[in-house]
Order: C-alpha cells, then sequence, then structure tokens
C-alpha cells in the first residue's frame, strides 16, 4: 500500500469564525473514521507560533527555512491507503470538512520505513 500526504495551508481554510466549532469537528470526524478504516498513519498541523531552524549535520542551528519551504504551515495527514482512486476520495472527505480544497501527495516506497 501507499501511503499518501493529504494537506492544506492555513491560509486557504476561509469561513465564518462562528463556523470553526463545527469545522473542527467535522475535520475530527474524518481523522476518526480514517482510524476506524485502518487507513489513519499521522496527522496534525503546523504550530506556526514555533519557528523553523535548519539543523547541519553538526548540530550547527541555523533560523529560517530553506526558501523554497518558507511557507510550509497549515494541517498535514498521512494515510496508508492501496489505490490513488481512495486517496482522492479521502482528500475529498478532507476537503469538505476543512472548508478549502486539499494536495493529495504520494510517498515514494522505501522498505526500510
Amino acid at each position: 500500500m501507499t501511503k499518501y500526504l493529504i494537506s492544506f495551508p492555513s491560509g486557504e481554510m476561509i469561513f465564518p469564525e462562528e463556523d470553526f466549532p463545527q469545522v473542527v469537528e467535522d475535520s475530527h470526524a474524518v481523522v476518526r473514521e480514517a482510524k476506524a478504516a485502518g487507513v489513519w498513519v499521522f496527522g496534525g498541523g503546523i504550530d506556526e507560533s514555533v519557528p523553523p531552524v535548519r539543523v547541519a549535520g553538526d548540530g550547527t542551528v541555523t533560523e529560517g527555512t530553506y526558501p523554497q519551504t518558507a511557507r510550509i504551515e497549515g494541517g498535514y495527514a498521512i494515510l496508508e491507503i492501496p489505490t490513488r482512486e481512495e486517496a482522492v476520495q479521502w482528500a475529498a472527505r478532507f476537503a469538505v470538512a476543512c472548508r478549502c480544497p486539499q494536495e493529495l501527495r504520494a510517498f515514494g516506497d522505501d522498505p526500510e520505513s
């Protein structure tokens, strides 16, 4: 089976503030469905209040990110699913719950992970 990353940037979630509790419940319901279906691997959101750093092989810490990843934010879910078609269906469920389109990416197979 393939692991898929389903994600969205937080700025894409556009809805009235009073709808936030319902959005949280709806997204948690999809997570519970994924867990019950046995496809859930991991999920969460980037804590945007903690600044990113880069860590070198010698342990040196440099503030900031690579330029191409400066705006990684939002929510992420990793599901392990037999087919891309099923991954698209799960992404659609998250899109409805989170009120925004989801990006879908497949992880390459690594037998060591």
